[in-house]
């Protein structure tokens, strides 16, 4: 009878899971280039239509000094003949709104509203969003965060794919841009997890119950706006984004996701306790509160990422610090075999997303970053964003 501790069930069990891994990070290393290679948004080609519709960008902007400008300049450098920019300043304590203005000089089309402290149950994003979809006069809303900076062709792909596609809703994924050491290290993990769970073939395929979409740019229909209630039909949630999308796909509207690194650029947050805080305070609530998805996340990310790292350290430890003969240097060297798969995997991202593969020698380092905001996430009942707060994944107003 074979029980562990046995050298031939050892290197069975041991022999398996290193095969596993080796398997599936090399098929994963193989699909970088096929991720979304059927839900790709392609640039247009041609000038865009003289007499197509009018469209609002809306941007709702709290304490975005920093980014704001960009924003505004990239906005009305959108080449669309029908257009106008509203901005929603959500009670700023910073000179967001002066420095929207200034960037957008004497631009008739550049409107710049003052926000109002939220209704009782509303979140401060989605009232602003909503403040300025009643001031828009478009027949189709863009709305895109304070820290995007559009294509001058986004808005002409998106109406061009909407009409053809016959979409009520779309958004896309855009291109990181990363600064910081640590932006570089914990953005990608933490944002291809999300990726990476999205079925981009359901949520683009009419009938599926499957809804998703990305805050920083989401196109849709005025008409199917007004139908679903704006905003107020998501004006509690932190996770006010996928839960429009659902609000449209429950109306029976269609959406559409896309990759389109080119449609627009963001910088999501700054330092590494922004990019914890911020992807902590709504990661649980994408998970629809499950304990049992957020545990197997952290489960697959340590067995499936950082164990085999852990290994080739103590294995060398054993061996060159303590001079032990076990473990056997084939299995260190498969282990790092492993290892080196998933940093070219990294690298290969990092190529795709068109950033330099230098730092795909910290994926194991970024992966513990994310295991710890997932544990945050699901942890943390209260989030604080912005100055607001939301308690499981809803807003919260002190008296």
């Amino acid at each position: 009878m074979w029980m562990w501790g046995k050298p031939v069930l050892d290197h069975l069990l041991i022999g398996g899971y290193l095969a596993l891994l080796t398997a599936l990070w090399g098929l994963l290393v193989v699909g970088v280039p096929r991720w979304g290679r059927g839900h790709r948004l392609v640039r247009p080609t041609g000038e865009p239509p003289a007499d197509g519709p009018m469209v609002s960008i809306c941007i709702p902007a709290r304490d975005e000094a920093d980014s704001i400008g960009a924003c505004v300049r990239a906005a009305l450098a959108t080449r669309w003949p029908r257009l106008e920019v509203i901005l929603v300043d959500d009670r700023s304590t910073d000179p967001t709104g002066s420095v929207a203005r200034e960037a957008a000089g004497d631009d008739p089309r550049f409107h710049l509203s003052t926000g109002t402290e939220p209704p009782q149950g509303w979140s401060g994003k989605a009232w602003a969003c909503a403040r300025a979809a009643s001031e828009a006069s478009g027949e189709w809303l863009v709305f895109v965060d304070a820290d995007v900076q559009v294509d001058p062709d986004a808005v002409h792909a998106a109406v061009a794919q909407m009409e053809a596609g016959r979409l009520d809703l779309l958004s896309a994924f855009g291109r990181w841009r990363l600064e910081t050491f640590w932006e570089q290290v914990a953005v990608p993990p933490v944002g291809w997890l999300i990726r990476g769970a999205v079925d981009l073939d359901a949520v683009n395929t009419p009938g599926k119950e499957a809804a998703f979409a990305n805050g920083q740019f989401i196109a849709v229909r005025r008409s199917t706006y007004d139908r679903i209630g704006g905003h107020e039909a998501v004006a509690d949630t932190i996770l006010d984004d996928v839960r429009l999308a659902s609000a449209v796909q429950r109306v029976g509207g269609r959406l559409g996701m896309f990759d389109a690194s080119w449609l627009f650029e963001v910088r999501p947050y700054r330092g590494l306790s922004e990019v914890v805080a911020g992807y902590s305070k709504n990661l649980f609530e994408g998970m629809d509160r499950s304990l049992t998805t957020a545990m197997g996340a952290v489960l697959f990310i340590f067995v499936g990422t950082l164990l085999p790292y852990l290994a080739v350290a103590v294995g060398l430890f054993l061996r060159l610090g303590l001079g032990w003969g076990v473990p056997g240097w084939g299995w260190i060297a498969w282990m790092a075999l492993v290892c080196a798969l998933q940093v070219w995997f990294r690298a290969r991202v990092e190529q795709r997303d068109g950033r330099s593969p230098r730092l795909a020698w910290t994926h194991a380092l970024g992966n513990i970053v994310l295991v710890w905001i997932v544990v945050r996430s699901t942890l943390s009942l209260e989030a604080t964003w912005k100055g607001r707060r939301f308690v499981d994944g809803r807003v919260v107003r002190d008296r």
